[in-house]
């Protein structure tokens, strides 16, 4: 099996599923396996659980799993719904999801996550799939990468960024991670280059694989494929994908206001467990660099 990172807040993410022995479950970011290990002790023989990841070697970590209640499914969780429906299931007890990038990935050079080592722009999770971080950086018109760059990476001098990238493919395509550090060494702040560095990544690795999109496709699919009482449990790393899970659970949508019925009830499909994310415990963080960002969402279906 290739090496993951020990699954964050692993005791938590369990406990907010408050798995039941003969339920359905879904662990939406199967990765090393660490989350669907943990979970399939918890079920008994008439329990089931369904991971999904796109990634090929996740689909080699799952087939070292020999357990009759375990179903590898190599999709993108985008496709929920339709992936429970082809194995027969309409109607799951929880649904756990440990969003953002691997450390295995990140630490795999020939993927293009990270900005530690030299390799090929790729950054897709689908490496069969979709578009590369190069193709976005050789095709994208000035405007679509300057709202990338400021829309998913933050990033503040995104439209100077933008304008100087495409300057800098007509003299030769993007083709490896440092001929972009090259362009980003002359925009990033002074004595924060790693921090600016690792914004435009994000921003870029968001629009390859259209993790936005996917994030909310998913949530809304959860509250159709949700028992009554079932339970979301997501964990995210930045804003950007805690604020569309916060908003879901709150309010029943990814934007907007709250709706309300003829009677003035709010109409949303979940019922927050805890008021604010649950974060990990110091001993964690120090064990764990990667649990220091994390925000753990619980909610359950109304």
């Amino acid at each position: 099996m290739s090496e993951y990172h020990n699954p964050v807040m692993l005791r938590e993410c369990i406990e907010g599923l408050a798995i039941k022995a003969d339920g359905i479950y879904v662990d939406i970011t199967f990765g090393g396996g660490g989350h669907s290990k943990e979970i399939l002790k918890h079920l008994g023989e008439k329990g089931k659980l369904y991971a999904f990841d796109q990634d090929d070697e996740a689909r080699l970590n799952a087939e070292a799993i020999d357990n009759r209640s375990f179903t590898f499914v190599q999709a993108n969780f985008r496709n929920l719904k339709k992936y429970l429906r082809l194995h027969g299931v309409k109607k799951v007890d929880g649904i756990l999801g440990d969003l953002g990038v691997s450390s295995h990935q990140i630490n795999t050079a020939e993927r293009g996550f990270s900005t530690r080592f030299d390799g090929p722009l790729d950054m897709r999770m689908n490496q069969q799939q979709g578009v590369s971080a190069a193709e976005i950086l050789n095709t994208y018109e000035e405007r679509e990468l300057h709202r990338i760059l400021g829309q998913y990476g933050e990033v503040r001098n995104a439209k100077t960024l933008a304008a100087a990238l495409c300057s800098e493919r007509h003299l030769a395509p993007f083709e490896t991670i440092e001929q972009l550090l090259d362009v980003l060494r002359k925009f990033a702040p002074r004595r924060k280059e790693n921090r600016y560095f690792a914004q435009v990544f994000q921003g870029i690795r968001i629009e390859v694989n259209e993790e936005m999109k996917a994030l909310e496709e998913m949530l809304e699919q959860s509250a159709e494929v949700l028992n009554e009482n079932g339970r979301l449990v997501i964990m995210s790393y930045h804003s950007l994908e805690d604020r569309p899970v916060k908003n879901f659970i709150n309010k029943g949508k990814i934007y907007g206001e709250l709706e309300k019925d003829l009677y003035g009830n709010v109409d949303k499909p979940f019922q927050a467990i805890t008021r604010k994310p649950v974060t990990a415990s110091d001993n964690e963080i120090n064990e764990n660099n990667r649990a220091r960002s994390a925000k753990l969402r619980i909610a359950e279906k109304i």
